[in-house]
């Protein structure tokens, strides 16, 4: 391998010595073993150990003197530089001024900036012509610039903003030049953004970007960059008829048959893997009002949207009718912010009444989001809803679930077979489960299950984010089963989950079980279950329970066996107004001297009914 002291400031004409170890050369040398550092391609030292090799005394103090002088010349224009920028003198020597400080340092933004200065002043009152030669050296310029560093921020963006001042530019030797740039270092992602800026504004055809980037994946499945380009590229060359961003399936069969032979090629491999997730897809719900909550007693109405909005506090696009009558209000999320999910108002007093069946409440969401109307449907609780009836795929649009069936199925078998030959292969596992998961998630729930088992077993290190998928996994079969069921009691105890996910859809329920999962906290979304009367989350690890605070119909909680340890972790529970019953034994703040006296203290509840 290659050793030698390189210094990425160095600039043109500074020498470096290499010494090529058992007699080779580097593979971009042929026949001598000392080279210039300005002679090296770039990223030729890419992924390789410097080794800095001691010469001689005289060699060592002819090297410091020559760093010296270049020292003192590279202050001294910087210093020159900025007295010129300071006087305004934008001309031709500032502009040499700032190409000796650059060429040597090109990460200084303050000197490209009066670079940019000198050149605006200098392109006034030029012909065509004479604009097109200054910033034509400019371009040469910054080529060498590159080659000091090819990953300089500044130099980039400064080559950018010359070929938008360049009368002719010459799009086709700017993608060359990042063609040569990538073939010596395949993640620059400096250089990929640039060719992303060439190829827009250049108009150059996206087929042929396509072609490349099929280039450098076959010569390596690992370059990820050259993945993600085809990601952006892909629906510009096959657009879909009907789909926004999105590749025409007669594309993604060719693409499904490349990130095939890329995965079975090398399975471990990553780059591909995420590619296949791309081309499975994710699809968005539509924004719009998919649930609506009346409370007739309370004068409350919440809110529920297919996905976070943001409600000015004008309650500008979200309005309100009452019998047909524009309200205005402000509209707040549950759990505060600026954006959610869920959105509560508070009415004036005597705005809704119970005793009127007929009464009806209507939201309106924007031009296109849709409105909702209910009325008091139940007169007992003093409640009124509406909500969408949806199915697995519409109430909740998996990662995958973009894709028609028939394509799913396909990738899961093969899945499959690859699965026989590398049982052990996390990708293949977390594809397989996210596959089961899309094409039916109650159905394939035991398969997925076991699945994400295996995968938790084959990658510990990432055992963590596993268990929060399986708990998304179980949270959703259990609003799904309670949609078809029509019921509002959820049961998820025992059931391994570490996360709360889709709490939004928790609106509607009056009685939850999370016993026996290791959730330790209850998050500030949980305050979105403002129907919910009885809560059970006994030996959940529990350290906090932030989210039952002000929860308004609270009436029973048990947090049994947890790990609350003050008097501030339940604090939350003296904003619960409705709160009858609270079983908190085997919790630190129970025992002690004094600590159940402490607790009855702060909860005034009948002391029979507080253990």
């Amino acid at each position: 391998p290659l050793t030698g002291d390189v210094s990425g400031s160095c600039g043109p004409g500074v020498q470096a010595d290499y010494v090529t170890g058992a007699g080779k050369l580097p593979p971009f040398c042929t026949s001598m073993s000392t080279v210039r550092l300005y002679d090296l391609p770039w990223g030729a030292l890419h992924g390789r150990v410097k080794v800095k090799v001691k010469g001689s005394a005289e060699q060592e103090e002819a090297k410091r003197q020559e760093r010296e002088r270049r020292l003192q010349q590279y202050q001294s224009a910087a210093q020159r530089a900025r007295s010129k920028r300071q006087d305004g003198e934008l001309d031709q020597e500032a502009l040499d001024l700032t190409a000796e400080v650059l060429i040597i340092n090109p990460d200084l933004g303050t000197f490209w900036n009066f670079r940019r200065e000198v050149l605006l002043n200098m392109e006034q009152e030029k012909s065509e012509s004479e604009r097109a030669s200054l910033f034509g050296g400019e371009l040469s310029f910054l080529e060498r610039c590159l080659r000091v560093n090819p990953k300089s921020y500044g130099t980039w963006h400064q080559r950018g903003w010359a070929l938008h001042r360049h009368p002719l530019p010459d799009w086709q030797r700017e993608l060359q030049l990042c063609t040569q740039c990538l073939q010596q270092d395949g993640r620059n992602f400096h250089c990929w953004d640039h060719r992303r800026l060439v190829v827009s504004e250049g108009g150059l055809p996206v087929e042929e970007e396509l072609d490349f980037t099929q280039r450098l994946i076959n010569a390596n499945f690992s370059n990820y960059s050259a993945w993600h380009y085809r990601s952006t590229v892909l629906p510009l060359a096959h657009p879909h008829p009907t789909l926004p961003r999105q590749p025409s399936p007669h594309a993604l069969t060719h693409e499904y048959e490349l990130v095939q032979n890329a995965v079975f090629t090398d399975p471990n491999d990553q780059s591909a893997w995420f590619y296949h997730r791309w081309l499975l897809g994710r699809a968005d719900r539509d924004e719009s009002v998919s649930c609506l909550l009346v409370d007739f007693i309370e004068q409350r109405v919440a809110v529920v949207f297919t996905r976070p909005v943001h409600v000015p506090a004008d309650g500008a696009g979200l309005v309100l009718r009452v019998d047909n009558r524009p309200l205005p209000l402000s509209w707040s999320p549950p759990h505060g912010g600026k954006h959610g999910p869920v959105w509560v108002c508070e009415l004036p007093p005597g705005t809704l009444n119970v005793n009127f069946p007929d009464q009806t409440v209507k939201v309106t969401w924007g031009r296109d989001g849709g409105s909702m109307e209910c009325c008091c449907t139940d007169r007992l609780r003093g409640e009124g809803w509406c909500r969408d009836t949806a199915t697995d795929q519409q109430l909740f649009q998996g990662d995958l679930s973009v894709q028609r069936a028939a394509v799913l199925e396909a990738e899961l078998e093969s899945c499959k077979q690859l699965l026989e030959l590398e049982p052990d292969n996390k990708w293949c596992l977390l594809t397989l489960s996210l596959l089961q998961w899309a094409l039916g998630p109650l159905e394939g729930e035991a398969e997925c299950l076991e699945a994400l088992a295996r995968l938790s077993a084959c990658d510990p290190l990432r055992a963590a984010h596993v268990a929060d998928l399986r708990s998304r996994l179980l949270v959703q079969n259990a609003v799904l089963r309670m949609e078809y069921a029509q019921a509002r009691v959820v049961t998820l105890a025992r059931k391994g989950v570490t996360t709360l996910c889709h709490l939004d859809q928790f609106l509607l329920i009056t009685h939850l079980d999370l016993s026996g999962n290791p959730l330790q906290n209850l998050p500030p979304a949980f305050r979105t279950l403002l129907c919910l009367q009885v809560l059970q989350a006994d030996d959940c690890s529990l350290e906090a329970i932030e989210g039952v605070s002000g929860l308004p119909k609270l009436e029973e909680i048990s947090l049994q066996d947890n790990l609350l340890s003050d008097l501030c972790a339940l604090r939350p529970l003296t904003l619960c107004v409705r709160l009858e019953t609270a079983r908190l034994s085997g919790n630190p703040v129970c025992g002690g001297e004094g600590g159940a006296a402490a607790v009855r203290a702060l909860l005034p509840l009948p002391l029979d009914l507080l253990t």
